[in-house]
Formats: structure tokens, C-alpha cells, sequence
């Protein structure tokens, strides 16, 4: 019987080095992509959060100016809103959620409003098979909508003085709100139906 020369059982070992390298390397390059994509995840949610914080914040503090424009029949609530306490409860959300807000700005519509938000993760992707990725942290954005849903109101003079007695909302949604100037209902009573709060593609 021949038996096999061991050189050949030598010249394997080597290819079999090799693949065992380079099936590592391919099982670190999908752990660095699926960290990344779990990183960007977990940044996207922190923007929606902080985006929507920063709405309904915002919303919160529409009150004031929403009843003192009833009188005029203006309506003019959007113009002017106050916008630093919802960008700083945008940054409260992201920071809860393990990110940096970068950007909080508002755009202001007829009716509606815009709040543009930016975070940045804390954690870097760092992998080894990625060179830089120890400086690479993902980033997401997020835009929430403030809109008025209510709009046009029934606007009844009971006294025929020239004074606005009581406004009829009829809202979008289907629901009637009524507000007496005079004695108007506790902003977050009304709050939620009048404006629609939610995330929208910008």
C-alpha cells in the first residue's frame, strides 16, 4: 500500500488558515454592518421622539395665545409661538434615548407648523474591520407636524354687542368643541383635539 508523501498533508494547512481567516473576517464585517444598522435604528428613534416631544411641547404652550386671539377672530396662533422650551424638551427626549439633538428648528404654515429635529448617537460604530469607524456615530432626522384640525369656526354674538360670546369648533376628527372667551376650558382639555400632533416625511 502507498501511503500519501506529507508534504501534501503540509500544503492544506496553510488554504485551510486562510479560510478560516477570511470567514472571520466576513463575520466581523457583517456584525460592524449590523451594528451600524442597529445604531442608526436606535438614532432614528431618538429624532422621532425628540421631534415629537418638541410638538407636543409646543402644543402645551399654544394656550395663551390660542384663547387671547379668540376675541379678534384671528386665529393667528402661529405666528410667534414660543419655540425655545419645545426645542429644549426635544433635547431632553434625545438625550434620554442615548443621543445628541444637533438641530431643532421650527417653520411656520398657514394653520400648521413644522419642527425639524437632528440627533446624533453616543455610540461609535468601532470596528476593526472598518478603518475610521471609531469616529463614525450615526445620525438620524425627524420632522413633526402641529395642525390645526378645527378651523372656520361658528362664531356666535349672543348680546348682538359687537362681543364674541362663544366659538363652535367643528374639527376634522368629527368632534364639536365649544369656547366661551369669557370662561374658555383648560387648554389640555382642548388641547388634543384641536391640534393634530404626528411624525411626517420631510
Amino acid at each position: 500500500m502507498i501511503q500519501q508523501p506529507r508534504l501534501d498533508r503540509g500544503q492544506a494547512f496553510p488554504i485551510y488558515i486562510m479560510m478560516v481567516a477570511g470567514l472571520l473576517f466576513l463575520a466581523l464585517a457583517f456584525f460592524a454592518v449590523g451594528k451600524a444598522a442597529a445604531l442608526r435604528n436606535d438614532s432614528q428613534g431618538a429624532a422621532d421622539a425628540a421631534a415629537l416631544a418638541a410638538a407636543q411641547q409646543a402644543r402645551d404652550d399654544f394656550g395663551t395665545g390660542f384663547y387671547a386671539s379668540l376675541p379678534a377672530n384671528t386665529l393667528d396662533i402661529f405666528l410667534g409661538a414660543p419655540f425655545a422650551p419645545p426645542c429644549f424638551e426635544a433635547e431632553r427626549l434625545a438625550g434620554a434615548n442615548e443621543a445628541d439633538m444637533t438641530y431643532c428648528k421650527p417653520s411656520f404654515g398657514y394653520l400648521r407648523d413644522l419642527i425639524k429635529v437632528k440627533v446624533e448617537g453616543r455610540d461609535p460604530v468601532d470596528s476593526p474591520v472598518l478603518p475610521g469607524s471609531e469616529d463614525k456615530y450615526a445620525k438620524a432626522k425627524a420632522t413633526a407636524l402641529i395642525e390645526f384640525r378645527c378651523p372656520n369656526p361658528k362664531v356666535i354674538d349672543a348680546d348682538s354687542n359687537g362681543v364674541m360670546d362663544l366659538f363652535i369648533f367643528t374639527c376634522r376628527n368629527g368632534k364639536v368643541i365649544e369656547i366661551a372667551p369669557g370662561s374658555p376650558p383648560p387648554w389640555e382639555s382642548v388641547s388634543t383635539t384641536l391640534f393634530d400632533v404626528r411624525l411626517v416625511d420631510q
